[in-house]
């Protein structure tokens, strides 16, 4: 029988997110061990429901989607997708712009398809979305990470960015909301990267799946608003703040100047017509999702279940010796930094295997997201307030002793 070996390409692709630690987890989830997973941005687990309205509604038009819609979606869906970019102040958008995806996450790795030869390079994160880094490098790209900085409220390090410039960078990646730090950008910090994208003529990812879980009043700035000059790829859906991870409803907008990216388009248009279409009932519910922000927003402010369990959390954690976070923005993720030097901490995939083992807790480690220090994990916030006390607790039990070896 004829041997097949694993694509080369896959040798360069790091996604330690779903890495040996995740399969740890399983082996003792196998055993009947429970695990709390604090590792998976999925609502659905944690008791999060979606709102009834929209259930109804993709029952009633489910008899009207059976077919193929057009590859990139829905008329009306993407009608709703437009309006929503012209209420975020983005005007040069019409809906053959828009493509539906199955997540926004096949669209990331479609949009690095259309676009990057051997060798390009992608600015991208640190920490990042692992997925970005991972379509990159699949893509034949080369991701090249530039630094947020934790002591300013973990933004881009603009002069960073700047640094990591050269002749093969075709773009940047920026993940506003953001995972896995929970930041929220400025508009002046935004202003900046256009500037720097507008000098250089790269084009802007922007992945603004988060959009609509800001807390404490804060608005939300799409960069596609302050660039109508530049191509701008906007990602967004519904999985998030709808809590409807399981439909795998996303889309990717084109935003700005499209007129010296015919070839790119082009190659979209053929990505999107060959994989024919993406979930139509899903898509048949977003025209409807977007007109419902008030079930969003009342997660996200006091009282609101979100909020409360972010409150308590960022509280419990910056509590624990050795342990410091900055309190998140957005999303519902924090990255921690854990003193290394204090826990003699040189590997922080270990640690958190360590965790795990003793505490039968999930966390990911920092490196997951491609932070090069042992001394970051992510917490996820959705489990409910007694599920993250007693996680919490556990926690500083376990740091009160650990040392690694």
């Amino acid at each position: 029988m004829r041997k097949f070996e694993k694509s080369s390409k896959l040798d360069h692709v790091c996604y330690d997110i779903r890495g040996p630690v995740m399969d740890e987890a399983n082996r003792m989830i196998d055993q009947g061990i429970d695990i709390l997973k604090l590792n998976i941005g999925n609502p659905a687990p944690f008791g999060f429901r979606a709102p009834e309205e929209l259930l109804k509604r993709m029952k009633d038009h489910l008899s009207h989607t059976e077919g193929y819609s057009d590859s990139k979606g829905l008329l009306s869906a993407r009608r709703a997708i437009v309006g929503s970019c012209k209420k975020k102040g983005i005007d040069r958008v019409t809906v053959d712009d828009v493509y539906t995806g199955n997540g926004v996450s096949e669209l990331i790795t479609l949009s690095m398809q259309g676009l990057l030869n051997c060798g390009d390079e992608i600015l991208v994160p640190a920490p990042d979305y692992p997925l970005w880094t991972a379509s990159v490098t699949l893509s034949g790209g080369t991701a090249v990470h530039y630094l947020c900085d934790e002591g300013a409220e973990w933004y881009p390090d603009i002069e960073d960015i700047k640094s990591k410039i050269t002749s093969r960078t075709k773009g940047i990646v920026i993940i506003n909301p953001n995972n896995p730090t929970g930041a929220l950008y400025p508009r002046e910090l935004l202003e900046e990267i256009v500037g720097i994208c507008r000098k250089h003529g790269m084009i802007i990812f922007a992945d603004e799946i988060y959009d609509r879980l800001v807390f404490d009043g804060l608005e939300h700035v799409s960069i596609a608003s302050l660039a109508p000059d530049l191509l701008t790829i906007t990602f967004n859906g519904l999985s998030k703040s709808h809590l409807i991870a399981g439909y795998r409803c996303g889309w990717m907008i084109l935003c700005g100047d499209k007129s010296f990216a015919k070839g790119y388009v082009e190659g979209l248009n053929l990505l999107s017509s060959m994989r024919l279409c993406s979930n139509v009932p899903a898509q048949s519910v977003i025209k409807a999702a977007l007109e419902m922000e008030e079930e969003t927003k009342k997660l996200l402010v006091p009282g609101g279940r979100i909020y409360e369990q972010r409150e308590y959390t960022n509280e419990a954690l910056n509590a624990i010796p050795g342990i410091s976070v900055v309190k998140p923005k957005a999303a519902f993720y924090m990255f921690p930094k854990i003193d290394s030097g204090k826990f003699h901490i040189i590997d922080d995939e270990k640690f958190v295997l360590d965790f795990l083992k003793d505490k039968k807790i999930l966390l990911t480690h920092g490196g997951g997201f491609h932070w090069e220090k042992p001394d970051h994990f992510r917490v996820v916030y959705l489990p409910e307030l007694n599920q993250l006390k007693s996680a919490c607790n556990k926690l500083a039990d376990f740091m009160s002793y650990y040392i690694q070896t």
